[in-house]
């Protein structure tokens, strides 16, 4: 990995911590809150790629776990793991990897339409299908329940499928970051 690599990953992280000063919106039904990261999961993903993406978050996790407080509220710390969202933070990687797999599997033009489908797969299923097994598991409720909780974030997510969607489409029409960020992309659709 390169220096570049490393650096476009650590931005990335640093954009998700700053959303994490948004307020987060308890719901008084579900342990896990409402927060302004998950569109930050899905533009990582669907800006840098899979590999890039996935070490985004992995160094955004890190950071939790060595005590920056970059979750809303300030949450912080290996415990933060141990709770309700603790799944759904641990999924987090895995999204933006899947997300970035997608990106960087594309042929042709990355169109705002695929890009929804990809952040919907990322950001939305397999958020939801980690965090709400694990939900399950920490809160010993039926994992039904869990996943039944799990729709109240639906809309949101869906706002921000949007609002990713089409920031990273406009980065992918005409962006210098973009240039550098999409290399590895563009090796493998030139083969």
């Amino acid at each position: 990995m390169k220096l570049r690599d490393m650096m476009l990953a650590s931005m990335f992280a640093a954009v998700i911590a700053i959303l994490g000063f948004l307020p987060a919106l308890q719901i008084p039904f579900s342990p896990v809150p409402i927060t302004a990261q998950t569109l930050g999961v899905m533009l990582t993903g669907a800006v840098l790629g899979a590999k890039r993406g996935a070490l985004s978050l992995a160094i955004f996790l890190l950071l939790i776990v060595i005590g920056a407080p970059v979750l809303p509220g300030g949450r912080t710390g290996i415990t933060v793991f141990m709770g309700p969202s603790g799944g759904f933070l641990l999924s987090w990687p895995i999204a933006a990897f899947a997300i970035g797999w997608f990106v960087d599997h594309t042929k042709g033009k990355i169109s705002f339409w695929k890009l929804m489908l990809y952040t919907f797969i990322g950001g939305i299923v397999i958020v939801y299908l980690i965090g709400g097994a694990y939900m399950a598991f920490v809160t010993q409720i039926p994992l039904a329940k869990a996943y039944i909780s799990c729709l109240i974030f639906i809309p949101g997510d869906v706002i921000k499928c949007i609002l990713a969607s089409l920031f990273a489409s406009q980065l992918h029409k005409n962006s210098v970051m973009m240039r550098m960020a999409s290399t590895q992309r563009k090796i493998r659709t030139s083969s």
